[in-house]
């Protein structure tokens, strides 16, 4: 039961960052972007060329496509990633239609499209962010990265890219302007700055390793007082020839600062690296995800 209740509260808990990932997004979408005729990448991005020919909204758009996407990825990649990808689907397309409604193309910074597309792709990356930290999916141009990479030697990642670069490049033929090209790429620029940082927020962890006559009592220090555990490994000088005894610890970043003072307060004469390292998994840091 208590199984269950977990699983439960875990999977309604993503569902709702999910929720607030695409809200963010849409936001920064309709508030910022596509108020100033700028074509983003993705399929919010072929949205909006439909858009600025024939008016027809952003989310009815990006709703019909992504229904024979995912009809499409149904067949090749099978049903379990059709169905983890229709909440992410439903929601982005609720939240587009809510904010079309709420600002009704209305600019939120006016006369500077520079910084109106700066924070438009911070807010879509931080959006994003949050709904893939959430096991989310938005569909797209994801299914689309999905099935190329199935059949090709091309990552998800690079064939999300040749997309982006070729829907953002299409605007040139509906309003003939370099600048709105340059723009479109400044947010998908930002947008991927952004959405890097979030998705790694709270992974940045340090590995420490330590050299000390005083070993033991270092342990001790990290199982009792930093209350992580840690490996012991057996070394040899090189200079020297004497056995040594070598600590292996990782810990979160921000305990850097306690676990040198720690050190220094034991054993002065201790031998220290600091490394970081991104995407630590298990006990005491980040469940694993897939």
């Amino acid at each position: 039961m208590n199984d269950y209740l977990n699983k439960l509260y875990h999977t309604l808990k993503d569902y709702f960052l999910i929720f607030v990932g695409t809200a963010v997004y849409s936001f920064g979408f309709n508030g910022f972007i596509i108020s100033q005729e700028i074509v983003p990448g993705g399929l919010t991005g072929v949205g909006s060329l439909l858009y600025y020919v024939t008016k027809i909204p952003v989310s009815l758009s990006y709703a019909v496509i992504n229904v024979f996407l995912l009809g499409f990825a149904f067949k090749i990649l099978g049903r379990r990633f059709v169905i983890n990808s229709m909440f992410g689907i439903g929601s982005l397309t609720f939240n587009l239609w809510l904010f079309e409604w709420l600002l009704q193309g209305k600019a939120l910074v006016e006369g500077q499209a520079f910084m109106s597309v700066l924070i438009g792709g911070a807010l879509c990356g931080a959006g994003l962010g949050v709904i893939f930290s959430s096991n989310g999916s938005t569909g797209g141009t994801d299914i689309i990265g999905a099935v190329v990479n199935k059949y090709k030697n091309i990552s998800i990642g690079r064939a999300l890219l040749y997309c982006d670069f070729i829907i953002i490049a299409s605007s040139y033929l509906i309003f003939h302007d370099i600048d709105k090209i340059v723009f479109g790429y400044v947010v998908m620029f930002s947008e991927m700055y952004v959405l890097d940082r979030v998705l790694n927020a709270n992974n940045q962890s340090v590995q420490f390793m330590i050299f000390s006559k005083e070993h033991e009592k270092i342990v001790n220090f990290i199982i009792h007082d930093l209350e992580r555990g840690c490996t012991i490994l057996d070394g040899k000088g090189g200079y020297s020839g004497r056995l040594v005894k070598v600590v292996v610890l990782l810990a979160k970043k921000r305990e850097s600062s306690m676990i040198f003072r720690m050190i220094k307060n034991i054993d002065k004469q201790a031998f220290i690296t600091q490394s970081n390292v991104q995407g630590v998994y298990g006990e005491g840091f980040e469940k694993i995800k897939t």
